[in-house]
């Protein structure tokens, strides 16, 4: 019985990979033409098969047909498809092994090469293909059937990223999602557990129920969110782990103003699964095809063009004159071409949609040479991880075929933590890089911060500058650009070409023409729905755009019926409320919510849904829970206190009072005109409405 736990003569193993692949190249060919192409007998073929067959990796059924010596049919199965994988690669890393050998012993010397176990990789190794996960068409055919049986995972957006980027390569030496061990070594030191550099953990988080549902060896089906399955994973580890560790180790701290760490408290499933996986199919995307390319498609590329270097530009921005002197200067220094390749996977909350960043892409490509420069997207659900994603984002263009990778300052920051910092130091990614580099196997080019010197009208590295007193430098902040934006400013030609800003200003007009979300939030009976509808009105009144009140009980009633109210299902409701929120101020209109809204991890979902299209202004309605409690016209508070509502806000569940709200409000002895006016005021001093 052929088994990867157990002690197998590696004659056996490459018979039984020469099998696997035999059988996947060509199902349906018979027993002897199969004998023949590994070169064996048909009674050492038999037993071959009879091992496979018994160990699972096979599937043997009878052949119909007129032809009595072809009567069986053998198919790979799901598990056969991982180990053949597994035995590829130790095929190949012996090959390689034996290949060392023959050249030391024809020239005295190594050839210098890494065996695969290990993940440096020099320059001229860049044009080979890697390995990918997927199996052939054929195979993934039958493995769609298959796996219509089996238990199904639906993929989060960040899951999809990261498992093309398993499938195609781009995570490459990683054969699935981490298992336990692989994944508590990158988290202390970065490697893997057979010592490989690695630095982000891929792990596949899961709810407690399906963890539950899934026994340790069980092959599971991983699907998009419409259902159609990508490929599957054999679940070798399944455990709960230490977020607050991992925050701690991977992120620099346990704070949730990073993005990444609210992810890992606030989003992802408790417990994680972690195994090999075998690809079926690709995600589809049926934005920008032709600029998206797999690992071996862009090596591809580079052997046709004849790039024997090539530097990467990551970016998650828009790319304006800065940036264009900045890669001109890299490509020049490390005497290689140049890689536009910018993350369309997901970035930070906030950040200019992709579909604008690439159309902005595409409008400055023709001022690069067309013989040295070229573009390709990146599906990568980046982590701001700083020091970390700079190692991690090298890895991955290394695997893309690139030999040199433009490393920023403050390279993949998040921007301030909860102390008003920034979580990362403004040269920490490059040191980290540095330190690894040799293993990464893809140089740095350390960024420079250009500027604009009015007097020589170009820019030029502020560091290189010797006359700075005696010139006039220019700069525009990423802030001051999105000012300038939103309130319909003129951007200097100095600072970008005309036709980005042209496409940012389609995307993003001034902001008294965007939509935009209200949301109040407070205690029942602290005001909110009648502040909520007196707003309403004074915006109707002013025109321009619809007006949409989102109220917490009309909502219960109309969306939410079903609902009832503990903690989940309060949740629920208010990321419904978000979601339609959102559509409302992505179609320019103005959305007012009115619900109690007690927790601030759902608010705070809800504000990062909505600030993806517009502008999100939270009220805090800060009436007293005495005074609400006074007025309590339908008699909740009086039924709560008596202990026959459950779960109410201010007596039995907490409320988390809005720590940094837009504008905080108390209706007590204020009417509530001038509490809505106050409303008003605010959304004009930040240039959503017109002065009134």
């Amino acid at each position: 019985m052929y088994s990867s736990d157990l002690k197998t003569p590696p004659q056996e193993e490459d018979q039984l990979f020469r099998l696997l692949r035999q059988l996947d190249l060509a199902p349906d060919a018979p027993q002897r033409t199969t004998a023949a192409a590994l070169n064996i007998s048909l009674g050492r073929l038999n037993a071959l098969l009879r091992g496979a067959s018994d160990a699972g990796y096979i599937k043997v059924s009878q052949r119909a047909g007129p032809d009595k010596r072809q009567r069986f049919a053998y198919e790979i199965t799901l598990k056969g498809a991982a180990e053949k994988m597994r035995l590829t690669d130790q095929f190949l890393t012996r090959k390689f092994a034996e290949y060392d050998a023959l050249h030391a012993e024809l020239t005295g010397t190594t050839s210098g090469l890494e065996p695969f176990k290990h993940r440096t990789k020099l320059m001229q190794n860049n044009l080979a293909p890697i390995p990918e996960l997927y199996v052939s068409y054929d195979s993934a055919q039958k493995l769609k059937v298959e796996a219509a049986e089996l238990t199904s995972h639906d993929l989060s957006p960040r899951q999809i990223c990261d498992l093309e980027l398993l499938m195609n390569g781009g995570f490459n030496p990683l054969k699935g999602f981490l298992g336990e061990d692989d994944y508590n070594g990158v988290v202390k030191d970065m490697r893997l557990a057979d010592g490989t550099l690695w630095p982000m953990p891929i792990t596949l988080d899961v709810s407690e129920d399906f963890a539950a549902s899934i026994e340790l060896g069980q092959d599971i089906a991983l699907r998009d969110q419409e259902g159609v399955i990508l490929g599957t994973m054999t679940v070798t580890d399944r455990w709960e782990p230490n977020k607050a560790l991992e925050a701690e180790k991977v992120f620099g701290a346990d704070d949730d103003a990073h993005p990444a760490v609210n992810y890992l408290h606030n989003t992802a499933g408790k417990i994680y699964l972690g195994g090999p996986v075998t690809g079926i199919q690709q995600p589809v995307h049926y934005d920008f095809r032709a600029r998206r390319d797999t690992p071996n498609e862009l090596r591809a590329y580079f052997r046709k063009m004849g790039w024997r270097k090539v530097v990467a530009f990551q970016t998650r921005n828009p790319l304006h004159r800065a940036h264009q002197e900045l890669t001109f200067r890299a490509a020049k220094e490390a005497q290689a071409n140049l890689l536009i390749h910018p993350v369309v996977g997901m970035t930070k909350p906030g950040d200019v949609d992709h579909f604008t960043r690439v159309r902005c892409y595409e409008a400055v490509l023709d001022k690069y040479p067309s013989s040295t420069t070229s573009m390709s997207l990146l599906n990568l659900a980046m982590r701001m991880a700083g020091p970390r994603e700079a190692v991690w984002h090298g890895l991955i263009r290394a695997n893309h075929g690139c030999t040199h990778f433009i490393v920023g300052r403050d390279h993949a920051g998040p921007g301030n933590n909860s102390q008003g910092e920034d979580f990362y130091g403004p040269y920490d990614a490059q040191d980290l890089y540095r330190a690894n580099q040799s293993e990464i196997g893809c140089e740095m080019v350390d960024f420079k911060h250009m500027v604009w010197v009015a007097e020589r009208a170009q820019y030029e590295a502020i560091d290189e500058i010797e006359d700075k007193d005696n010139v006039t430098i220019l700069n525009i902040s990423g802030t001051e650009l999105r000012r300038r934006l939103s309130e319909g400013l003129e951007i200097p030609e100095w600072f970008s070409f005309p036709d980005v800003v042209k496409e940012l200003r389609r995307t993003k007009p001034p902001r008294s023409q965007q939509g935009f979300t209200v949301f109040f939030t407070g205690f029942s009976g602290s005001g909110k729905s009648t502040i909520a509808n007196a707003l309403m009105v004074k915006l109707m009144e002013m025109g321009g755009r619809p007006v949409t009140l989102l109220d917490g009980d009309i909502v219960r009633k109309n969306l939410s019926s079903e609902l009832g109210f503990s903690k989940e299902h309060r949740d629920l409701n208010i990321r419904r409320i978000g979601y339609v929120a959102s559509e409302i101020t992505k179609n320019g209109g103005i959305a007012i919510c009115a619900p109690i809204a007690p927790y601030a991890t759902t608010r705070r979902a809800v504000r990062e849904d909505v600030e993806a299209f517009g502008a999100f202004v939270e009220i805090h309605v800060a009436t007293s829970i005495e005074e609400c409690e006074k007025r309590d016209r339908k008699g909740l508070y009086k039924l709560a206190r008596e202990g026959k509502i459950k779960e109410f806000t201010g007596i039995s569940d907490p409320y988390d009072v809005p720590a940094d709200p837009e504008l905080s409000v108390d209706t007590i002895n204020i009417e509530v005109d001038n509490c809505a006016h106050q409303v008003l005021l605010k959304l004009e001093s930040m240039g959503l409405i017109g002065a009134s």
